[in-house]
């Protein structure tokens, strides 16, 4: 996957904010942020749960959403809500794909909903709760696009992997 982009429609929380930016440095995905924002960007809770990773991802903000889909013509869209009919692995997710949060506490307003229907993806709950934490979310919807994709130049295997491995191979370990 050449182009993932995490899109946050009006965020008011900072550390979820952090937190999205740390998930955008380890998935390589570029973090586009439409004001307005709840807090200020220079907020030490957004840059405490975002720890030492923006210096590793992409991020770009604009005044409303208007602009944000004037400079992202000819992109793929898919907007997370909680009011859409199908689930978030049903939908195909192109390179280039942008995937659209709303605000913490209300959504994505349902005039964007509305004319963006098949578009519009979900991830599965319990009934009767509002929704999951917006981080999370991102999180979860991220990896699916990732794993649709084979994780491209992600790193898949870890340093115990390698390690067992050489054991294995050395006859020190069963293997089969």
């Amino acid at each position: 996957m050449k182009n993932l982009n995490i899109v946050l429609l009006e965020p008011e929380i900072a550390p979820n904010v952090g937190n999205i930016a740390r998930t955008c440095a380890c998935t390589g995905a570029n973090l586009h942020l439409i004001d307005p924002l709840g807090f200020e960007i220079n907020d030490k809770h957004l840059k405490r749960a975002g720890l030492d990773y923006w210096g590793y991802l992409g991020v770009k903000r604009y005044k409303n959403i208007e602009e944000f889909y004037e400079e992202t013509k000819g992109g793929n869209y898919f907007y997370f809500t909680t009011k859409a009919p199908k689930g978030y692995t049903e939908a195909e997710y192109p390179d280039n794909c942008y995937l659209i949060f709303g605000k913490e506490s209300a959504g994505i307003p349902e005039s964007i909903l509305r004319q963006n229907l098949d578009k519009c993806v979900r991830i599965p709950m319990i009934p009767n709760l509002r929704s999951l934490n917006l981080s999370n979310s991102v999180a979860i919807a991220a990896y699916e696009v990732l794993r649709q994709h084979n994780f491209d130049m992600l790193e898949d295997k870890g340093k115990l992997f390698e390690e067992y491995i050489e054991l294995a191979d050395k006859g020190l370990l069963y293997r089969d």
